[in-house]
């Protein structure tokens, strides 16, 4: 029961910390400069 427990602890850990570097590198990496502030289009 220890085991499982590890495991799907360090998978629960991993995933969070792999969805936060890829949000990360989606917005400040790259295809960044793609990425479009629809507050700054709408400014009056």
């Amino acid at each position: 029961m220890e085991t499982i427990s590890f495991f799907s602890t360090i998978f629960i850990g991993c995933t969070l910390v792999s969805l936060t570097l890829y949000s990360v590198y989606t917005g400040f990496g790259p295809k960044a400069k793609n990425l479009i502030d629809p507050f700054d289009e709408h400014e009056d």
